[in-house]
């Protein structure tokens, strides 16, 4: 009964059923798949944003009404409903499969919430995943009386996809979800060998967005054969068909590790055991020690770089996670000393976990840059990475392994395997502190400064050596360790010769380049190239364009104009004035006379 309820809430209502006398002879075609998806790659998808793009269909929509002139009226709200006698041109077929896409943006915008969909939220997400659902089913009987076959057939992929949506989402009737993705698969496999290449892609890439809903489907009803653990790998594509699909598979991963932590009752590292109480802090840890196995794994090494770190970004995340709900525990724990030493010592010990994985991503970093630092790539748009960039890197890493080191010696109990684990942190800095002189030699020796770069390289060759007697009086020695700074000991040399070779060089040729620098400079500014111009020639009748065979552009004027040599007013410096006792004038002055009444005011 409850299947036939679910099912039945999926049809559209008869009192908008199309009758064959609506039907126009005037076809359409809409290329729904390729529509869709320009629409949903410039307007959000891309990075995930439904919100952005549910406004774009609700804003399609009001300028398709408003062009249609088919709006619900001015004051209330009159329902027009779309049939087949009201399709006249295309873009009432657009109006319909907008709203089934407002509808379902609007429902996988609840489904992508940081913290997931409530219950009330998630009410809402099934209620708007039907109305799309609704939409979807129109927009396919209106483009199979409507539209061309091509139109028709897409149309019922689409529905068939939005059908298969609903049943996923609420978790029943996973054989008719099965069969809605199937038909849905099967149409596009059949549409990807025709048309153009553009099309052809994206049948490809829908089909293969499809393929792990229906291998979910295949899990649930029972006829597949593969474990809940091996469905990570399914999902590794991209794409928004693939949402839905992500969020139920994260779901099933938490409850098989929740069903799996259940017998983890201890965390060891370094001689210590560690008691987890908090059933989130064991789901936590598990998460990041399965992400840990593909990283460390056999198959680590056929790995992309881009892939790794990804799956470091992912460790860091389970890892934060588990040190935030261990100190939550420390907060609201009691008066007890012994549950609040094993919570600081869990914390300790996942937070040296977390410090190692980042000295490894940060190692995994310096290789992808060393692998670019040569000049000779194939690839010329791929960026050449500078030596000052691997000084940062390997800054970083000596950053971490101090922190690491730090956090390991404290406490006031040492195990023997914390000292040997603070000792290898301190051998692992003196070779990072090696490769960071080496490479800020190199820069120097890039910049021109043979001096610096030649003592630096001599300083690198001494730390590599230090280390290298270090490792090697070790009884376990990382013999990996030991050949890459042997390698860097003779770069060392070798370069350091180089540089003191090429500072001879330099210094030898120095007054020879000066003396050449210097009788090439000119006043008048006479270059060859610059013989024939317009203003030079203004007396002659040749053609100013000159012979059409050659390709040389004429020229008016030199410009800037070259240096002349002007005469310059003479600079007259008087040093005596200051030191002549000139005589007295006032005897040459002329006096002026008075008369008797300016006397008398006197």
């Amino acid at each position: 009964m409850a299947k036939a309820n679910d099912i039945a809430a999926m049809e559209i209502d008869n009192q908008n059923s199309i009758t064959t006398d609506q039907i126009n002879i005037t076809k359409f075609s809409v290329n729904v798949l390729q529509l869709l998806k320009s629409a949903q790659m410039q307007h959000g998808l891309r990075f995930g944003d439904y919100l952005r793009y549910r406004r774009y269909c609700t804003a399609r929509l009001r300028r398709l009404y408003k062009s249609l002139k088919f709006t619900h009226g001015r004051g209330k709200y009159t329902k027009k409903a779309i049939a087949a006698s009201t399709v006249t041109e295309v873009r009432f077929l657009h109006l319909v499969l907008y709203m089934a896409e407002r509808a379902w943006s609007h429902a996988m915008e609840k489904k992508t919430l940081p913290d997931g969909p409530n219950a009330r939220q998630r009410s809402y997400l099934i209620g708007r995943l039907r109305k799309a659902v609704k939409w979807a089913t129109l927009f396919q009987e209106l483009c199979a009386f409507k539209g061309d076959s091509r139109t028709s057939l897409e149309a019922e992929a689409y529905a068939a996809y939005m059908k298969g949506n609903l049943l996923f989402e609420q978790d029943q009737h996973w054989d008719i979800a099965l069969k809605c993705f199937k038909s849905s698969r099967a149409v596009y496999e059949e549409l990807g060998k025709y048309g153009d290449l553009e099309n052809q892609v994206l049948c490809r890439e829908r089909v293969e967005e499809l393929e792990p809903s229906i291998r979910y489907c295949l899990h649930k009803i029972g006829e597949s054969n593969l474990p809940t653990s091996e469905l990570v790998h399914i999902g590794e594509m991209e794409g928004p068909a693939l949402d839905l699909f992500k969020a139920k598979l994260e779901a099933a991963m938490a409850e098989a590790r929740s069903q799996q932590a259940a017998s983890m009752t201890e965390f060891y590292w370094l001689g210590h055991r560690f008691p987890i109480s908090n059933a989130k802090t064991r789901v936590s840890i598990l998460k990041a020690q399965e992400l840990e196995k593909d990283i460390n794994g056999p198959a680590a090494d056929s790995l992309p770089a881009e892939k790794k770190l990804v799956l470091f970004d992912r460790i860091f995340s389970a890892y934060n996670e588990a040190r935030s709900y261990i100190r939550n525990d420390l907060v609201t724990t009691g008066n007890s000393e012994k549950m609040k030493d094993d919570l600081s010592g869990l914390d300790k010990a996942v937070g040296a976990i977390l410090g190692q994985r980042t000295i490894e991503r940060n190692q995994l970093l310096v290789k992808i840059a060393k692998s670019k630092l040569s000049k000779l790539h194939v690839d010329k748009n791929e960026k050449i990475t500078k030596p000052e960039e691997l000084v940062r890197l390997y800054d970083l890493l000596l950053q971490n392994t101090a922190d690491l080191s730090d956090l390991v010696s404290s406490g006031r109990d040492r195990k023997p395997e914390e000292v040997a684990f603070a000792e290898e942190c301190e051998l692992k800095s003196s070779a990072f502190r090696a490769e960071r002189c080496f490479y800020l030699a190199r820069s120097y020796s890039l910049a021109g400064k043979r001096t610096e770069a030649y003592v630096l390289y001599g300083k690198a060759r001494s730390l590599a050596d230090t280390a290298i007697k270090k490792l090697q009086s070790l009884t376990n020695a990382d013999e990996v360790m030991i050949k890459e700074l042997k390698m860097l000991y003779q770069e060392c040399r070798s370069n350091s010769c180089i540089e003191h070779a090429t500072g001879i060089m330099e210094e030898n040729k120095a007054p020879e380049n000066l003396s050449k620098k210097i009788s090439s400079i000119s006043l008048t500014g006479n270059d060859k190239k610059l013989e024939k111009l317009l203003m030079e020639n203004l007396d002659s009748y040749e053609s100013a364009v000159g012979d059409p065979t050659t390709k040389s552009i004429p020229r008016i004027e030199a410009f800037p104009p070259a240096f002349q040599a002007v005469p310059r007013n003479p600079i007259v410096i008087d040093l005596a004035y200051n030191a002549i006792d000139f005589p007295s004038l006032e005897n040459r002055m002329k006096k002026d006379k008075k008369g008797f009444i300016s006397r008398l005011w006197r």
